[in-house]
């Protein structure tokens, strides 16, 4: 990786917290250079060069990739169903590193349409939290073994809608993290918020991302640059 394949996101995209000073890399073209751009968002102990592996995966060269990191390897520090109070100020710091990250991809004239947001496990609750929280009509939103954030009997109220924005919740029904009830309530929530939701439960896989999830990944990038 070239010394310019790394930055840390200016102040003015409003990165806050723990997170905000955490080096950013990136595969692919550069930002601009392709109409699609993906930003890919780490589990616990994980790191940006770990999760840009599904972007190599993807074997889709001309798509823009960024991947943050969480200061010491965790976006926040207790379980993603405790009180959301008790994973502060992580939690708030990541959610304010994805809102900087979209920023800085429209920014360099991506559309908002062709921005796809991608996790894996404590990633992907962060990813499934951030589009809860900042409803809009994404490229997509992909989320490997995640949920929505907090604890058991929320009642998640959205404000905002998804305006039919491609969800992906992908899970084993013996995750080990993720309780399958949560990947249930979020794709419900998700539905309710006008996302066009797929939800698929692999029965007995493990904590990881199978083939499966990546052909669906495959197909939703194909089918932006289709659109571009």
């Amino acid at each position: 990786m070239e010394a310019d394949d790394r930055f840390v996101i200016p102040a003015e995209h409003g990165a806050e917290g723990p997170h905000a000073d955490e080096p950013v890399e990136r595969w692919g073209p550069r930002l601009g250079e392709a109409p699609v751009a993906m930003i890919l968002v780490h589990g616990r102990h994980g790191s940006p060069g770990g999760i840009l592996e599904v972007a190599r995966v993807l074997e889709r060269p001309r798509l823009s990739c960024l991947a943050p990191a969480a200061a010491g390897g965790a976006w926040y520090p207790r379980s993603f169903l405790a009180d959301r109070d008790a994973n502060e100020p992580g939690l708030s710091s990541g959610l304010s590193v994805l809102r900087a990250l979209v920023s800085r991809v429209t920014d360099a004239g991506v559309q908002r349409e062709r921005i796809v947001l991608l996790g894996f496990s404590q990633g992907a609750c962060l990813t499934a939290e951030f589009a809860f929280r900042h409803p809009a009509r994404y490229g997509g939103v992909v989320v490997y073994s995640g949920g929505l954030i907090g604890p058991p009997g929320m009642d998640w109220k959205g404000s905002g809608s998804l305006e039919g924005t491609p969800v992906f919740l992908g899970c084993s029904d013996v995750d080990s993290h993720i309780p399958k009830e949560r990947v249930d309530e979020s794709a419900d929530v998700f539905g309710r918020m006008g996302a066009d939701v797929t939800k698929r439960i692999y029965p007995g896989m493990g904590h990881l991302v199978n083939d499966d999830e990546i052909d669906f990944t495959r197909n939703l990038v194909d089918t932006l640059f289709e659109e571009a």
